[in-house]
């Protein structure tokens, strides 16, 4: 099928079955979690993720960075969706994705079908510093924080028990991953903090600085939920991070579901308090204690969603069923002990972690999920790939090595990186 790139007449994308297909403005995963449903997919993404080549998706139109150009590709999505036979359910796995539904949803109401969260409670979600805020108002469990400028404030202003853990506001952010890494840099000690003070200043000045909870990034626990427009919850499970790279702070990598009364009764309950509404992950974090706090939460699809529907829950496809009127797929308790894992990066984050590359492959192929191949599916991630090399290629033959897509063939960070 040929795609029209930015101008002419959007194609029409059929489902076999005559059902409305599925827009997703996102990653692989999601992709693979409607598969499994029997829902096919058009793709809105770059032409490095993977999703793009699911046979069960076909790309909807060329991407366009939702970061830098909201109007522009709202009119193209608006396009696209008014031109198929039946509004498309549409589905977006990033923060600037999520921002981009939010803020135009009005315009987005008539060409899809969506389930998002309350306007003000997303922006509040996506910037640290409003989130905490509400969080101290709600007595939420999160950690003790302050937001500071470091251009305008001095080190002396963090008033909290170190170790600490520095943040920028939001992930709209490109200073902070040459600065960092990583999600966040940990900081020991009142010395340390001072010595990257001036750094902070000159690169990234608005932060957020948090108290550390202490342990591994695999103590990181979460609940998944989807929330219809009653307050029902219609699905929930809950999962741990097995591992991340960066190792500290780093991009999940690895992840299992579970099956933790404790975190589902915490995550309901804080739900319960935002007034949540659509689906959502809670990141909660176990201290030496034994009590968990709660770091973030993100009112959007997720990689989650692909083990989350091996192990009997498919949040997405539950959306799906709600938003097209059939009915819901019959819930179950999930199964934990499921497994998802990134090729593209765990074993980096496994040899981070002393793991042999051997002993990394048996666990592999036991894992239940992995993220852009299935054999079934099996060339989302090799044709990726193959994109990426092609474009390195490129770029050392005409001498070029920062464009845009040369970044994109060489960055070690995960896709999405919102994970």
């Amino acid at each position: 099928m040929h795609v029209p790139r930015r101008a002419g007449r959007a194609s029409r994308v059929v489902a076999k079955d005559g059902r409305p297909i599925a827009c997703v403005l996102g990653e692989v995963d999601l992709v693979r979690a409607l598969a499994l449903a029997g829902i096919r997919s058009a793709v809105v993404a770059r032409p490095s993720y993977p999703a793009r080549y699911s046979r069960s998706a076909v790309p909807a139109f060329e991407w366009i960075d939702p970061w830098r150009d909201q109007t522009a590709l709202v009119e193209r999505l608006v396009e696209f969706g008014r031109a198929q036979p039946e509004p498309p359910v549409f589905y977006y796995d990033g923060d600037a994705d999520l921002l981009l539904v939010s803020r135009h949803r009005a315009q987005l109401e008539g060409a899809f079908r969506f389930v998002v969260a309350e306007a003000e409670l997303v922006e509040t979600l996506v910037d640290k510093a409003r989130f905490q805020a509400l969080a101290e108002e709600l007595e939420l469990p999160v950690p003790a924080a302050r937001r500071l400028s470091a251009a305008e404030e001095p080190p002396s202003a963090v008033d909290l028990r170190f170790p600490v853990v520095v943040k920028p506001l939001t992930r709209q952010n490109d200073r902070w991953k040459p600065l960092a890494g990583a999600k966040a840099i940990h900081i020991e000690s009142s010395a340390a903090l001072s010595a990257l003070w001036p750094r902070l200043a000159d690169t990234v000045p608005e932060v957020l600085v948090q108290e550390a909870v202490p342990g591994p990034e695999s103590s990181v626990e979460s609940y998944h939920a989807y929330i219809d427009a009653s307050g029902e919850i219609a699905g929930e499970f809950t999962g741990r991070k097995l591992r991340t790279y960066p190792r500290r702070y780093g991009y999940s990598t690895a992840v299992t579901i579970t099956q933790s009364d404790e975190v589902t009764a915490l995550g309901r309950e804080i739900s319960r308090r935002l007034g949540l509404r659509g689906v959502a992950k809670l990141d909660l974090k176990r201290g030496p204690d034994g009590r968990l706090r709660l770091l973030e939460i993100n009112p959007r699809f997720n990689l989650w969603h692909h083990p989350g529907a091996l192990a009997g829950v498919n949040l997405p496809a539950l959306v799906y069923s709600d938003l097209v009127g059939i009915p819901r797929p019959q819930a179950a308790p999930s199964r934990p002990g499921v497994t998802w894992c990134s090729l593209a990066h765990d074993l980096q984050a496994a040899r981070s972690e002393g793991i042999s590359p051997a002993r990394w492959l048996r666990w592999v192929l036991a894992c239940d999920a992995k993220s852009g191949f299935a054999w079934d599916d099996p060339l989302p991630l090799p044709r990726a790939t193959l994109w990426r090399l092609r474009q390195m290629a490129r770029a050392r033959l005409l001498g070029k090595g920062d464009s845009e897509d040369t970044a994109q063939a060489t960055s070690v960070e995960p896709d999405a990186p919102a994970r």
